[in-house]
Parts: structure tokens; sequence; C-alpha cells
């Protein structure tokens, strides 16, 4: 398979250069991901300001796209300009950190691979629970690229995509897989309050992901030790509503 992959770490996170790792033994693997952090950019594009695509050797070898925008630019950008045909698969991640609940509404990593689904092609997002200091970014990157080869022959509908998170455990310990549907949960909402030397407040998003939820979630999956996969549609149309606005003869 052609493959591109990117995240919303960095082209030189551990979870994207693992999952790279692995991949590359067996597919084409084509890396354009952003040049520095751009987590919770959702599916934002730079409209304001240029971007640039520089070619880094990974190893001394191994030629990456770096590219001064966000997740979804670096899909855009990378299909448009890196690839001469499209891609059989996009994979975003591993993101370090899972994307479940309202949050995949936040996510770069998920943003990334919304993009490559509205472009018509297969699509994954994979992220990792955050649990004490369990991150097996090998383990994840085996079982991605068991899911790529699974699905490369499935046709998913178009705009249509697999939110994929695994537990904050090593790779042996999960119990199997679970297809979900996306939970309620909106971990988002909680603050950590502070004090500056001034005596004045601010404010940082909490990192401490709650895990409960409803079962068949998303979010009750991790809790459970199962990988949770959600497939994710991009047309967010409310059909029923759609239909009574339609009666009421505006």
């Amino acid at each position: 398979m052609k493959i591109l992959l990117t995240n919303d770490d960095g082209y030189n996170a551990p979870g994207i250069l693992a999952l790279y790792k692995t991949l590359r033994s067996c597919h084409e693997v084509i890396l354009i991901a952003p040049d520095r952090e751009k987590s919770a950019v959702s599916h934002g594009i730079s409209l304001n300001e240029p971007m640039r695509i520089d070619t880094i050797s990974l190893n001394g070898e191994d030629p990456v796209y770096a590219i001064t925008g966000t997740p979804a630019d670096c899909v855009k950008l990378g299909l448009s300009e890196v690839f001469t045909t499209l891609p059989d698969l996009v994979i975003s991640g591993i993101n370090p950190g899972s994307n479940t609940g309202v949050n995949i509404n936040y996510s770069g990593t998920v943003g990334a691979a919304r993009e490559a689904a509205l472009n018509g092609v297969l699509s994954m997002a994979v992220s990792i629970f955050t649990k004490g200091d369990t991150l097996d970014f090998e383990g994840v990157s085996r079982f991605a690229a068991q899911i790529a080869d699974r699905i490369h022959d499935y046709k998913l509908p178009f705009g249509t995509f697999l939110n994929i998170n695994v537990p904050g455990v090593p790779i042996e310990e999960v119990r199997g897989i679970r297809i979900t549907r996306q939970a309620s949960n909106n971990v988002s909402k909680d603050f950590e309050k502070r004090t500056d030397p001034k005596n004045r407040n601010y404010y940082w998003y909490s990192r401490i992901e709650k895990m409960d939820g409803e079962p068949g979630t998303d979010v009750y999956a991790l809790s459970q030790s199962y990988i949770s996969m959600t497939p994710i549609q991009c047309d967010v149309t409310d059909y029923k509503a759609l239909a009574e606005l339609e009666n009421l003869n505006f």
C-alpha cells in the first residue's frame, strides 16, 4: 500500500516515528506532518499566513516532510504537492492521549483523518489513552499495521473514517476490540486554576482523562481495557431535524 502518515504532534514525535518504522517494512510510507506540535487545532487550516514544506532526513537517509501548518494542511498539501496519485490510506497518529467523546471535535489528529475522508481517501486516526507511564507506541504500531491491512479492501462510505483509541496498557494486556459509538463526554470543560506572582488568576485545561460513559461508547470500551474503533462521518447534518423543519413551511 501507499500510505500518507501524519499527526498533530510534529514530524519527530515518538508516536509517528514508531508507526513509520513499523509500516515502512511492508508498505510505501510518506511521512508528512507539522513542523511542531499542533494539538487541539481541530480541522483548522492556514488562511492568513503562507505555508512551507521542508524536506528533512531521518537518520541521515529517510526523507520526511515538515509543514508549517496544521494537520489538515499536511493532508491537503500532501495530496496536492507530494503525491502524484492518491494514497491507498492515510493514518493520523499515534497520538499520546485518547480522542474520544465530544473531544474528537477539538482534535488535530482526528482533523487530519477527516480531511483525508473528505478527499475520498480511506483514513483512520489512532490514539492511546494516557494512563500512568504506559505508552506502548511499538505495540500500538503493530496493531495499527494489522488494521491497515484488514481494512484496505473494505470500502467505507465517502466521508467516513475510523477513530481508533487504545487503552493505556501494554498491547498484550488489551482484552480485544469493540466497535463503538462516540460518547457524549466532554473532558475539556475541566480546568486547573492557578495564580501568577502578581496574584492574578490564570487557567490551564486539565490533562486528566476521565474514563466513564455508557456501554457501547468509545469511552466505556477504553475503561474496560478494550480498543475502541468508531466510524465517524463528516456529514453532520441532523436529518431528523431537517425533515421536521421542512414541515414547518417557513
